[in-house]
């Protein structure tokens, strides 16, 4: 479909450092995109607001992505209606968001997000800036985004040239302000106006561009590039709930590993991640290996369409952090788990006030690291209580990828993938072998059975 959008474009499209104040208009004729395509329902909104005499189009990634022939997950819907006259129109929608108001039209369970036309905020000091519709930080980041304005303003306002193409439903047309197909035809991201400016007004904007980046395949434009070393300490103004939604989109689509390079490469990755950045640059070559192999394996799963849990993926991207953390501890006099224990709370914590981990996830996490201690100690009915243990699994998949990643724990994960596999007499053997290895390692003589068949005596009430 793209090279079809390509051979289909009549004119070269010439080079503009601003939104146009008229669109370039591609009929039908001269792009694949049909309304077919897209939602029904997000057609029938459409179509309701043109019907009642508002502009609407629809908008942004959806139209983005069935350009470059990728199935849109979501429709948005752009109009000149305000949220309250959505709403009028609609009695299956409900306004949402205080920062930037929008209108969810719900369809079972299809939902399709209306937003009002917005308009460039006014400049610090304009005497018809207001409060409620629009304020800013000390750095420019915006906090609220309310200010409505016409359907080029909209355009402006915008994040990157291929997010500001507009379908109209009725003539099949597609509207372009910023040179979007243009910037779609030659693979950029490329953000609307002043780079510096646009990411001072909202810094998630430098993880949005990697993301469509690694999403598409396609290149940040070195223009929109520059800065972003520069300015990623600003990620940290950014409320820690917001990053984590965020982060769940980099990570949890199918292409973490590529994100991840990007992160390291416009070193965003240490605003989001400070201690694991700090054990990449302690250590490197396995910090980097296990970093890598999670990434890998979660994206293979995605793309065979198995779930993943952001758990696992935030236990491995932490991981290299804490071993020097439980060292210090033990370096103080901490018995081995109680410091275990201890710089995984803390570590933990210091993470969560930049990017906040939700509880349901931080608990599980501190699983997964628990059993790292708990799988070494397998003698006696150890090894079947783990066994039954619910994050099991868990805990042995991460054992194995800490040996994939090059640390040496003496074939334990070899081991429990044969455990699992063996019946209950090879088990029983196994765990025998077990004893007689730390015998020979201790020098410590078997113990001989009584003669005479005398048995041993119960040391319990229950016999145990």
């Amino acid at each position: 479909m793209l090279k079809k959008l390509f051979q289909s474009l009549r004119s070269p499209l010439r080079r503009a450092k601003h939104v146009r104040s008229t669109p370039e208009i591609l009929s039908a004729q001269q792009h694949p995109l049909r309304r077919g395509q897209f939602s029904r329902y997000a057609v029938s909104v459409v179509e309701r607001l043109q019907s009642a005499g508002y502009q609407a189009y629809l908008v942004g990634g959806c139209v983005r992505d069935l350009l470059i022939d990728i199935d849109p997950k979501d429709f948005d819907v752009a109009t000149s209606a305000t949220p309250e006259q959505v709403r009028a129109e609609f009695r299956n929608a409900r306004v949402i968001g205080r920062r930037f108001k929008l209108v969810h039209v719900h369809f079972g369970r299809e939902i399709i997000e209306v937003a009002t036309f917005r308009a460039n905020h006014p400049q610090e000091g304009d005497d018809d800036e207001d409060s409620n519709l629009s304020s800013r930080n000390e750095s420019g980041r915006i906090l609220r985004d309310n200010v409505y304005g016409s359907l080029e303003d909209d355009a402006q306002r915008r994040d990157f040239t291929i997010n500001a193409l507009y379908f109209d439903v009725t003539g099949e047309r597609i509207l372009d302000y910023a040179r979007g197909m243009h910037d779609i035809r030659n693979q950029q991201i490329r953000l609307i106006g002043d780079p510096e400016q646009r990411y001072q007004e909202d810094p998630v904007r430098m993880l949005r561009a990697v993301r469509f980046a690694a999403k598409l395949d396609f290149e940040i434009e070195p223009h929109s590039a520059a800065p972003i070393r520069r300015l990623a300490p600003m990620l940290r103004e950014i409320p820690s709930a917001r990053l984590f939604d965020e982060v769940l989109k980099l990570f949890l689509a199918g292409y973490a590993e590529y994100v991840y390079e990007l992160l390291i490469e416009l070193e965003l990755f240490e605003p989001l991640f400070p201690a694991s950045a700090a054990a990449l640059k302690r250590n490197p070559e396995y910090t980097d290996k296990l970093i890598r192999l999670a990434l890998a394996s979660t994206d293979s799963r995605i793309h065979k369409g198995k779930t993943v849990t952001p758990a696992f993926l935030f236990a491995a991207l932490l991981w290299p952090a804490l071993p020097a953390r439980v060292l210090l501890m033990q370096d103080r006099g901490m018995p081995p788990i109680p410091a275990m224990q201890e710089a995984a709370h803390q570590l933990i914590a210091e993470q969560c006030q930049r990017i906040a981990i939700p509880k349901r996830f931080t608990i599980p996490i501190r699983e997964i690291w628990d059993m790292q201690e708990r799988l070494p100690r397998r003698q006696g009915k150890r090894a079947d209580l783990l066994l039954e243990n619910p994050r099991f699994r868990a805990g042995y998949d991460f054992l194995l990828l800490r040996e994939d990643a090059g640390e040496d724990l003496g074939g334990l994960g070899d081991w429990w993938t044969d455990y699992q596999d063996a019946t209950d007499s090879e088990r029983r053997s196994m765990i025998r072998d077990l004893g007689s290895k730390e015998d020979a390692v201790n020098g410590a003589p078997r113990k001989r059975r009584r003669s005479g068949g005398a048995k041993r005596k119960r040391s319990t009430p229950s016999g145990e």
